[in-house]
């Protein structure tokens, strides 16, 4: 079906009953195949899955299908990310609903001629509980069992670069509402009821900061989209402009009209070219139907919206710092008051949303405050999308109601700790979050929750550590990246913060003392107090929650100069042991440093040559160990 210019809201919703059935093979689930006459093929092109030839797999489907002559019987599109990460690339087969995993081009074949023609599922490439069980739809799947979807709802379903398959699952009916059903005060009003809170990190209630927009009397308001998303291991809202980039543009008009606002900014992340190349499309085929541009339809409302990249400074995420950027100033955040919502881009009234903020909107407007209210708690209702990482079995993208627990999000969904490990902590919020110990994961997780435990939600990057990592080690790891980040513009950052890596450095390498400790701690609390921005406030957090839960780790690093994980390179020796040394001489061959060497050791059969390392020459880099074929080297 080809695009047309939609005039009129009575347009736009005879418009979704008629391409509706682009999706009928996907959302009406079917079980018996002998009642499936046709076969629709959704492949996972999410950034993570094209890195594994994603695109590859659906040019080799859309080969074979024209191969064997089954155009009119099968249908093949990209989807946006499944969330399930780790056994990606994903392929879903609909209306069966049969989830495949870890597909690669040479079994599209395979998938073709056993499912599509011969009506039998592939077991081989199903996904395998622990109790070894295949398991063949996404719903059954653990990972997926404890998610909901709203956010992410269109992620994995519709061809993110086809504006009809968006319509055809309510896409833009939430703004024919809001302009043709509503008040600009009674949308404002809907998403304040609804309790929506900004999911950048701030939390801060969506509605209110669209009221105080509303209130200004300039003539000349914006909204901005902030997807300068810059936390490490953070891509949820990445994830969702790469799925389902219509949710925000919509999102962004509703705002438009509500606050009463002509033109939007998306600031977005150069780094980012798939999610760019998407809203691109989104952008031109909205304003192509009548949904973006002048006199939406008919409503006498214009808006019309902007993409400008960043930079990747990771400050810029800040929306003071991000208004300066698009003005074409250095992103330096800005003294407060004025607030953007009085002043901010050009000195006009402006509202910043993270991605994910908006990707709520249009449920919310199309279902109502009180339905939305149902889910997560009384204070953080909704849901809220984490990037769940690190030394988890079920690396991915998940969305789970608020107020589910740690314990849940990480065993649960997670599948628990890489390899039998023992879980030691989990990181939340990035940067400006903090470490969480294993007796705070039945803390059912809110914004408010989370920062009475010394952590915050942040935007929602989730990193879990286990035994083999070092709390110590892990908080110099966030102080690099947020000096390194750092604008420069307030002492506490700018000097502040190189302290601290300082002292932080000198207990990670053996030379720290209990008063570099104290001292430490002190600063942290100084910067946190005295900062500029809120990044710059909320980066000592990882210092103070591992000082807090942790501190064990630090007095071994100052008082015993050990370190318990094996992470602290200078503070870690090589031995080779003796009785196992073979004498093969390969860990010698090998050292970089010429740091081993031979010597002979009185053994019960005499005399033989054996090998050692020489302290002072010994860079602790480990070849010798990766060499060794008799386990004789030992890391202590």
């Amino acid at each position: 079906m080809c695009l047309r210019k939609l005039s009129t809201y009575e347009d736009l919703k005879k418009f979704h009953l008629e391409v509706k059935d682009l999706l009928n093979t996907r959302l009406n689930y079917i079980e018996n195949e002998k009642e499936i006459t046709h076969y629709h093929i959704s492949i996972c092109n999410g950034t993570g899955c094209l890195a594994s030839k994603g695109d590859v797999i659906k040019k080799r489907f859309e080969e074979i299908i024209k191969a064997k002559k089954l155009e009119d019987k099968v249908s093949v599109t990209l989807a946006g990310c499944f969330g399930f990460c780790e056994k990606g690339p994903i392929v879903k087969v609909f209306p069966d609903h049969i989830f495949y995993c870890k597909v690669k081009v040479d079994d599209v074949e395979k998938i073709v001629e056993q499912h599509l023609i011969n009506r039998q599922v592939v077991e081989e490439l199903l996904y395998v509980n622990s109790d070894n069980a295949r398991i063949k739809r996404q719903e059954e799947i653990p990972f997926y069992r404890k998610q909901k979807r709203i956010a992410l709802r269109n992620c994995g379903l519709i061809n993110p670069e086809n504006i009809l398959e968006s319509i055809a699952n309510n896409g833009y009916l939430a703004l024919g509402k809001a302009l043709f059903e509503m008040t600009r005060l009674e949308v404002i009003e809907s998403i304040y009821e609804s309790g929506l809170r900004g999911r950048g990190g701030g939390g801060f209630r969506t509605g209110l900061k669209w009221s105080f927009a509303y209130k200004e009397k300039d003539t000349k308001k914006y909204v901005i989209c902030n997807a300068d998303e810059g936390d490490p291991g953070a891509f949820m809202d990445r994830s969702i402009l790469e799925g389902d980039p219509n949710s925000v543009i919509e999102a962004m008009i509703i705002a438009g009209y509500a606050i009463g606002s002509d033109e939007g900014n998306i600031y977005i992340r150069a780094e980012y070219p798939l999610a760019v190349k998407r809203l691109q499309i989104a952008i031109s085929q909205a304003k192509s139907i009548g949904l973006l541009g002048e006199n939406i339809l008919g409503s006498g409302f214009n808006f019309d919206i902007k993409i400008k990249y960043g930079a990747g400074a990771f400050v810029c995420g800040e929306e003071t710092a991000l208004i300066q950027s698009i003005e074409g100033k250095r992103g330096e955040p800005t003294t407060r008051p004025p607030f953007p919502t009085t002043s901010g881009l050009y000195g006009h009234p402006t509202i910043v949303n993270n991605v994910e903020t908006l990707a709520n909107v249009s449920y919310i407007i199309l279902n109502g405050a009180q339905e939305f209210k149902k889910i997560g708690t009384i204070a953080s209702p909704g849901t809220k999308v984490f990037a769940l990482a690190g030394k988890i079995n079920n690396v991915g993208l998940v969305e789970v109601p608020m107020g589910i627990t740690l314990r849940e999000i990480i065993y649960d969904i997670g599948g628990g700790i890489k390899n039998g490990k023992k879980f030691k902590a989990v990181q939340t919020g990035g940067p400006s979050g903090g470490c969480l110990q294993e007796k705070d994961l039945d803390t059912p997780i809110d914004f408010d929750n989370l920062l009475n435990k010394g952590s915050m939600m942040g935007s929602g990057g989730m990193i879990v550590l286990d035994e083999d990592d070092c709390m110590v080690n892990i908080a110099k790891f966030y102080l690099e990246f947020t000096v390194e980040e750092s604008c420069g513009k307030c002492t506490p950052c700018r000097i502040g913060k190189h302290r601290m890596l300082e002292i932080l450095t000198r207990i990670c390498s053996g030379k720290g003392t209990l008063e570099d400790l104290e001292k430490l701690e002190n600063l942290a609390n100084v910067i946190k107090d005295t900062a500029l921005c809120g990044l710059g406030q909320s980066s000592p957090n990882p210092i103070l929650s591992t000082i807090h839960n942790f501190k064990d780790e630090y007095i071994e690093h100052v008082v015993d100069k050990k370190c318990r994980a094996k992470a602290c390179k200078d503070l870690l020796s090589y031995n080779i042991v003796q009785d196992k040394c073979m004498g093969c001489s390969m860990c010698s061959k090998k050292c970089p440093a010429d740091a081993i060497y031979k010597t002979t050791t009185l053994t019960k059969n005499g005399k033989m040559y054996t090998y050692q390392i020489d302290q002072d020459k010994c860079i602790k880099c480990g070849t010798c160990i990766l060499n060794c074929k008799f386990n004789a080297i030992t890391k202590g």
